[in-house]
């Protein structure tokens, strides 16, 4: 493994051929063109919690534009960060509830937030991705690394923040539908309007696809899945903005989800979200402001009854957040960072041992933005969390430096100390899994933390930018579950218990290089290298992994061709894929029946692909026609952990677009 991150290291180093000189201004101009060329003169605000351009951002920030999502036509976040970066897989586990490896990191230890907001709620670790529906999102900004100086608990490994659109005209009428295999439907609204000091922005979608079954091979090693589940949503999210007076903005917003799955047919599973948020944004003048912001979310689960027409909640995550953040800017560039936040996490579930916990969470922090020269910039972070439930309390660091010898090259180190606390479920769970095992909470439970290192380089050269990055993460006190066991003197009934793990780490890299030519051209590959080495009990055995392992190598690729053949009519091909490495994973043979003991399960390599073609009609009409897993893969075996599709699938869609 540390042949690995001195690999990569040395290579970051080596690839560039580096002379720091002055540059003539049409040097300057000729590469500020390369920079708006691949979006590096966009405003992002995740990685420091101020907005920086993405050039100028000390913290290593992979963005995911507008055009991005658009091109990639996706659903929902799921669909989308699988298409757009390598390292990423989203798996299956118990009952088909979808889990995150984020380049060796789990749903639970990569924080999503909205504009900046937590998200309630969560399931087999991961939050509901469907929540996070694409219509009317403006751009994705990701950090990966330990990011708990400055987001706390749950950004131990990165973080995700989904930044939806404001109204910038005076009014705009948008909308599409799509249509697929399986009965799969998606239907996209959004109005919007702005004047002097009021603006709005409504979306709402509907997404549905049907169950339907797949086929599996003869003689599985292990538990496999006849049928797919689909579901049914609906997202609706209302933004308002009113600015009395220049320097000072502020905004109200609302949502709803739902969402309806259907595993047995009289008993469909209900998935609720309700969501609000205050946010006051004053410029005091030009070297001072102030965000003070309130946010509410709800997730609810239920059953639903049909034949009694009850609608039975088993579960509600409730949580009440409030932060003020200050920022200063002193006349050299400096920035200084201050802010609290304070939330009260409430957790109804009928599968803990007492239904109702409750929890308060606060924290401080503060960071120092320093430009030591036009080259150097240091930034500097800390940040102190406390839990009321076991009084838990941890201050995190996090230093980040950025090397810029060339206007076009940036080059950026940083460490972070990252922890995740345990949650109330993990504390105290108390559930019977299927009649599988109990699984335990451990009220006792340490917190994680890890040790992570980062190493990056950018850089940007005619046609073409480069990017490389090297990590290693060291991770203490892990928290999984456990493995199996009985209770001395009782073989009739199994348990399992939420345990710190030990000697996790997991180090890699990725390389990605983009193109773009004036002939409407333009392409990008990106891969990724995951090398982990599993948590161990205190016996020194590997813990029963019931997700699946990262996949040491992965890479995703896109090519596209965009022609206006004339002023009412242009179009687009595209073409984008991803392949995954083989990877094996160590599972019981029979869920129920353990004694008949574990198996090697082998998950084959696979390569999945989307060609697609939109036509644009008069700049307000498109016309879509796709053709998804081009190549037609099914995997011969749906093991809980497998690519679930059954093959290639023809989408079509239309979307329009009206403004003033």
């Amino acid at each position: 493994m540390k042949k690995t991150i001195f690999t990569l290291a040395t290579a970051l180093c080596c690839c560039l051929d580096i002379n720091a000189q002055a540059t003539s201004p049409a040097e300057d101009a000729y590469i500020d063109s390369l920079l708006w060329q691949y979006d590096l003169n966009e405003v992002v605000v995740t990685g420091t919690r101020v907005p920086k351009l993405l050039k100028e951002t000390p913290v290593q920030t992979r963005l995911i534009t507008s055009s991005d999502i658009s091109k990639a036509d996706a659903t929902n976040i799921e669909d989308l960060l699988q298409t757009e970066m390598p390292g990423v897989e989203f798996s299956y586990a118990m009952n088909q509830q979808t889990h995150l490896n984020f380049s060796g990191f789990g749903g639970q230890s990569i924080l999503f937030l909205v504009d900046g907001e937590h998200m309630a709620g969560e399931t087999m670790d991961d939050i509901d991705f469907s929540r996070l529906d694409m219509n009317n999102v403006e751009r994705i900004e990701i950090v990966k690394g330990a990011s708990s100086a400055l987001y706390g608990s749950n950004a131990g490994g990165g973080v995700i923040n989904v930044i939806t659109k404001d109204a910038t005209r005076p009014w705009t009428v948008s909308g599409g539908v799509r249509f697929a295999r399986h009965n799969e439907q998606r239907y996209r609204l959004n109005l919007s309007a702005s004047g002097k000091h009021v603006s709005n922005v409504f979306s709402a979608s509907r997404n549905s696809i049907d169950n339907f079954n797949v086929h599996n091979g003869s003689d599985p090693v292990t538990r496999v899945v006849s049928t797919i589940y689909g579901n049914e949503s609906w997202v609706f999210n209302d933004k308002f903005t009113y600015t009395p007076f220049s320097g000072l903005k502020l905004t109200a917003r609302a949502g709803y989800f739902f969402r309806e799955l259907t595993r047995v047919a009289d008993t469909p599973e209900r998935y609720r979200d309700y969501s609000a948020g205050l946010r006051g944004v004053w410029e005091i003048n030009p070297s001072n402001n102030i965000e003070i912001s309130y946010s509410f979310d709800q997730y609810d689960k239920s059953n639903f009854y049909k034949l009694s027409r009850l609608d039975v909640r088993n579960y509600s995550n409730v949580q009440n957040s409030f932060r003020a953040l200050y920022n200063h800017s002193f006349s050299n560039g400096d920035i200084l960072t201050v802010g609290a936040d304070f939330m009260h996490d409430y957790l109804e579930n009928s599968k803990l041992a007492d239904p109702v916990h409750e929890q308060d969470q606060f924290d401080a922090f503060a960071q120092y933005d320093w430009i030591v020269s036009p080259q150097w910039e240091v930034v500097g972070a800390m940040r102190y969390d406390w839990f009321s439930d076991g009084s838990l309390s941890r201050a995190t660091p996090k230093i980040t430096v950025r090397y810029k010898p060339l206007r076009n090259l940036n080059l950026r180190f940083g460490y972070g100390l990252g922890f995740r606390a345990p949650t109330l479920k993990e504390k105290y769970y108390e559930f019977d899994m299927a009649g599988i095992w109990i699984v335990r909470g451990d009220p006792t439970l340490k917190a994680e933390s890890s040790h992570n290192f980062n190493l990056s380089a950018d850089y940007t050269y005619r046609h073409f930018n480069f990017t490389l990055t090297a990590y290693y993460n060291d991770i203490r006190n892990r928290i999984s579950s456990g493995l199996p066991y009985y209770l001395p003197g009782d073989d009739s009934q199994l348990y399992l218990n939420y345990v710190n793990l030990s000697g996790y780490t997991v180090a890699g890299g990725e390389l990605s290089v983009q193109g773009r030519w004036g002939n409407g051209l333009s392409a990008k590959v990106s891969y990724a290298l995951t090398d982990e080495h599993l948590a161990k009990n205190k016996d020194g055995k590997t813990a029963n992994n019931q997700y699946i392992p990262a996949r040491k190598h992965s890479l995703t690729a896109r090519i596209d061709w965009e022609k206006n053949v004339s002023k009412n009519f242009g179009f687009n091909l595209s073409l984008n894929g991803r392949y995954l490495s083989g990877v094996d994973n160590i599972e019981y043979k029979d869920y129920y029946n353990i004694d008949a003991g574990t198996t090697e399960v082998h998950y084959p390599a696979y390569t999945l692909w989307k060609l697609s073609a939109t036509m644009q009609i008069k700049k307000r009409v498109k016309v879509s026609l796709a053709l998804d897993n081009l190549f037609n893969y099914k995997p011969e075996y749906y093991y809980l952990n497998c690519p679930l599709t059954d093959g290639t699938n023809f989408m079509a869609g239309i979307s329009f677009e009206f403004y003033k």
